[in-house]
């Protein structure tokens, strides 16, 4: 009897606790410094800086994004466009980005540059010369938020959309229209319950173009339904677009379509006012 209370003893001194003998708990991986999301939309219209773009007709638009923890990103996003948008021959944009931004508290920084591109149209056309290739508009930016209020300033380092300026009367007067901006004043605000809305007011100030300066404005209310947001906005402009004769030049009455041929436009006789009022319903999704 002595030899088992020893034994049993000796056994309890060595064992190792039935909860230490489990495999312990693995350890959460560390977050990824990288970031990569998608997203995918159509629009009814597609306006750009309020100015129409697509003649009306929808939009599927989509694209890619890359961030890196220390504030970096790229991307890159697309969507069909008219010709008679100003890309002769053309009808798609690619437009491809990069910056850092970053935020503290309810500040935040965002610097960078974008390049739009029109594969296939032929800025020639635009009076640029006969070795100019596909229309293209490079711009440096700068913003910064406050909560969801942001202020976005952005500034052409080439001619603007492959553009050279004009004189009043729509003469092109070959002059560079480098140093054309753009600011941008937007807001949002959740109402809870997957609603929001959304505001925006900018200002184009065009440099050798005459009457292309502008005001554009917008007001939404978006919806999110398992992911996918549901928007529905106002968009307007006091752009001259006016393509009923109005007596100074108008350089937002847009042609359905443009063609060049050997450097010489050739537009559809359809046209229409790319500056005016109108609402636009869209859905879309990010990955």
């Amino acid at each position: 009897m002595k030899k088992l209370l020893i034994a049993t003893a000796l056994a309890s001194a060595f064992s190792v606790p039935a909860f230490a003998q489990s495999a312990p708990a693995a350890e959460a991986a560390p977050a990824s410094p990288h970031t990569l999301t998608a997203n995918i939309g159509l629009f009814s219209s597609y306006r750009f800086r309020g100015i129409d773009q697509t003649y009306g007709r929808p939009a599927l638009q989509g694209g890619f994004d890359y961030s890196h923890e220390s504030g970096f990103y790229a991307g890159n996003w697309n969507s069909n466009v008219s010709s008679g948008a100003g890309f002769p021959d053309g009808n798609l944009e690619m437009d491809f980005y990069g910056g850092w931004k970053k935020t503290w508290g309810d500040w935040g920084l965002d610097v960078g540059g974008i390049v739009y591109y029109y594969p296939g149209s032929e800025g020639r056309g635009l009076g640029l010369g006969a070795d100019k290739g596909a229309v293209t508009n490079k711009e440096l930016y700068i913003g910064g938020s406050w909560k969801t209020v942001s202020l976005k300033y952005y500034h052409s380092v080439d001619d603007y959309f492959s553009l050279r300026g004009w004189d009043s009367t729509g003469a092109s007067t070959g002059k560079s229209t480098k140093g054309t901006h753009y600011l941008d004043l937007s807001a949002s605000y959740d109402l809870g319950d997957g609603w929001g809305i959304n505001g925006h007011i900018g200002h184009l100030s065009a440099k050798r173009m005459k009457n292309a300066s502008y005001t554009d404005w917008k007001v939404g209310v978006t919806k999110d339904v398992n992911g996918w947001l549901i928007g529905l906005s106002y968009v307007g402009t006091n752009a001259d677009g006016d393509c009923s004769g109005a007596t100074t030049y108008q350089p937002y009455c847009f042609f359905s379509s443009l063609q060049d041929d050997n450097g010489a436009l050739d537009p559809s006789s359809s046209t229409k006012d790319a500056g005016r009022g109108i609402a636009v319903l869209s859905v879309s999704r990010s990955f």
